[in-house]
């Protein structure tokens, strides 16, 4: 997968956001300097396919606590949500699924999808109730038998957009 760097991104935020080594992804981006990287810039981030060959995508509206599942464009499946709290907001933008985790334990619920920005991630949830509510630390809460379904159908490498 390609990775377009933003201002402010250093290959180092980049390694921890896709949970890849950084020699990966400096053997996968021969002749790159890791102090000189500049906005725009494509960085190859090995191990994952690219979004684009990936007939899924997630769209995650923060203001109506709505995941909705798209195939090819079309809606599959939309599913109630928690978000972020005040001071703790969901980061919007482009991401995609990094890896899964299923029974990471505590409040994560059964089942736990990185997203490629470090500490966050899609998880299911050991409070129901929470469900609708901005009441995260800034990941997407799920019921557990969604977040479960949903982990099944989509791969790493998935875009998943986050907007208000």
């Amino acid at each position: 997968m390609i990775h377009t760097v933003k201002t402010g991104e250093t290959l180092i935020q980049i390694s921890r956001d896709y949970r890849t080594p950084l020699p990966a992804i400096l053997s996968a981006n021969q002749g790159i300097t890791p102090d000189l990287i500049y906005p725009g810039q494509s960085i190859v981030i090995p191990g994952l396919p690219s979004p684009q060959s990936i007939p899924y995508q997630i769209d995650i509206s923060l203001n109506n606590f709505r995941l909705r599942l798209l195939q090819n464009g079309g809606i599959v499946k939309q599913y109630p949500i928690a978000v972020g709290r005040m001071l703790h907001e969901t980061p919007t933008g482009n991401f995609v699924i990094v890896n899964k985790a299923p029974n990471p334990g505590g409040p994560f619920g059964t089942m736990w999808m990185s997203l490629s920005k470090q500490h966050y991630g899609i998880h299911g949830t050991n409070d129901p109730s929470s469900i609708g509510k901005a009441v995260s630390l800034g990941c997407i809460r799920m019921y557990n038998r969604d977040v479960e379904e949903l982990a099944a159908i989509v791969p790493n490498g998935t875009m998943v957009t986050i907007h208000p």
